[in-house]
């Protein structure tokens, strides 16, 4: 955590990292071994040393979801604000217009994919979106279901937001998707399929 902190704010090299740390270089690169491999970090350049060229080392896309956000307060107070302007029907209008762009932003991805189907490209979605989406049936029903919404930090008191990941789903899948989410304290991603 120490590493990707100071990393967060610039590149640096092995022996930067050691001095900031109070470590040996040995000790550090093992660290950077593991984040290099789970994805953390990326060799981003090089650095002029005293007899050879260092590495720098910099954060990926996606070490930054490691860090807390504090959207939550600023996404309730811009749907407060933007619900005051708008009648119910345009707020949802608004929601799944943004569900709807979302999913155009990852489709060219995934029809590259021709391995993926629409289903399991539309979990990769939410997953990167920072969500932990599974798929599973329950009395003849099919369900896609979460933990981690990215949303839920504003779904207890808009949950009206759910409608984003409900129009994502529909564009993404092709069929039609129904929310059936759990909000409040602890709020719970669910939503209804119709693959059949």
């Amino acid at each position: 955590g120490r590493i990707l902190s100071l990393l967060r704010t610039n590149p640096r090299t092995v022996n930067d990292l050691a001095a900031a740390l109070n470590l040996t270089d040995n000790a550090v690169r093992a660290h950077l071994i593991s984040l290099e491999r789970d994805g953390f970090i990326q060799r981003q350049g090089m650095e002029p040393g005293f007899r050879k060229p260092h590495v720098s080392y910099g954060l990926t896309t996606e070490a930054e979801q490691v860090f807390p956000k504090s959207y939550g307060p600023l996404l309730n107070l811009f749907l407060e604000t933007v619900s005051k302007r708008l009648t119910s029907q345009d707020l949802d209008e608004s929601m799944r217009e943004v569900g709807r762009a979302v999913a155009r932003e990852f489709k060219d991805t995934l029809l590259k994919d021709a391995r993926a189907t629409p289903l399991a490209g539309a979990l990769e979605v939410l997953k990167q979106l920072g969500g932990a989406a599974t798929f599973g049936e329950e009395g003849g029903k099919q369900f896609i279901r979460g933990n981690n919404c990215p949303l839920s930090a504003v779904t207890a008191h808009h949950p009206e937001a759910c409608m984003i990941a409900e129009a994502l789903l529909i564009e993404l899948i092709g069929v039609p998707v129904k929310e059936r989410c759990i909000h409040g304290a602890h709020p719970r991603c669910c939503f209804e399929l119709a693959l059949s």
